[in-house]
């Protein structure tokens, strides 16, 4: 890995808030957060996956937005008034031949730097509801990263957190800063959400910052319910920030790219693991019955 020079930081706002179906609802709490965190002196803020419009996979199909959508314009504008980079962590993103969960890279001028499509579609049987989301969104195909400030960023979505050989990746390519925007499902993140996280910064040394959605305060009210919890993980595993269940929340965080390059030095991993070692099929062993020798 590449040397990193000593005392870089990187401020970055963590952002939670309850989605509903009202888009324009939705946009003032994104709003209100990147105006909050850029005060607060956000380099970069980080919008939860599907904080524009949380609601049933037909619903979501039918309200996708696409890049020069009202709501998109209007965020390109508050990240230029704010002079901060604002990454829009997932929306249903509307091209001519498809639709892709898409994260959103705006630069600090407003410009739309490009977009991650979600590698990882979220088709699983959670509580006894179906989330079917291939049924709505084509999945991606490329890993992406992004340079702030001299800091490399590598952006996936919620589900792909469930795939640890995509974030390996990401930290192999130099990512020291991972983000995973989501809106877990209450029953999954009561279980995994955290684990999950700190998992994922653990074993590649790289800090691990999650915004999130979060369930409404009245029963019945949500399409499906969120986690919130909203957290930011170090690269020993400590966890920097849990916003809990705030229906709206943000805190700016200075994140110190050297404790990356400390956890690195003393499990140096990236350069350890070996790929090529277990690529192919392992080797399979019978162990016969009782008073049996085993076949090798």
């Amino acid at each position: 890995m590449s040397e990193k020079r000593a005392g870089r930081t990187l401020r970055i706002g963590l952002t939670q808030w309850h989605a509903t179906r009202e888009p324009a609802a939705n946009l003032q709490h994104a709003l209100a957060a990147v105006r909050g965190c850029a005060a607060d002196g956000a380099e970069l803020v980080l919008l939860p996956e599907n904080g524009l419009m949380l609601g049933s996979n037909a619903e979501m199909r039918e309200r996708a937005f696409s890049a020069d959508s009202p709501e998109i314009t209007e965020l390109r504008r508050a990240a230029r008034e704010a002079g901060t980079v604002v990454v829009l962590g997932g929306m249903k993103h509307r091209r001519s031949d498809r639709i892709t969960n898409s994260a959103l890279v705006i630069d600090r001028n407003g410009e739309l730097l490009g977009a991650y499509d979600k590698i990882h579609l979220f088709d699983a049987q959670v509580g006894g509801v179906s989330f079917e989301a291939s049924g709505v969104e084509r999945a991606g195909a490329e890993p992406l990263l992004v340079e702030v400030n001299s800091v490399t960023v590598g952006l996936t979505i919620c589900y792909d957190v469930r795939f640890p050989e995509l974030y390996r990746s990401l930290a192999r390519a130099g990512a020291e800063v991972i983000l995973v925007p989501a809106a877990f499902t209450r029953t999954t993140g009561r279980a995994h959400w955290e684990v999950l996280l700190r998992a994922r910064a653990i074993e590649n040394g790289a800090h691990v910052v999650a915004s999130a959605t979060v369930h409404g305060e009245h029963p019945g009210e949500d399409a499906f319910e969120t986690y919130g919890h909203a957290l930011a993980v170090a690269p020993w595993g400590e966890v920097l920030a849990d916003l809990g269940e705030a229906q709206f929340a943000h805190r700016v965080l200075e994140l110190d790219l050297d404790a990356v390059t400390r956890a690195r030095t003393a499990l140096p991993v990236l350069e350890q693991s070996r790929p090529d070692a277990y690529t192919s099929s392992p080797q399979r062993l019978v162990a016969g019955p009782t008073g049996t020798e085993a076949a090798v």
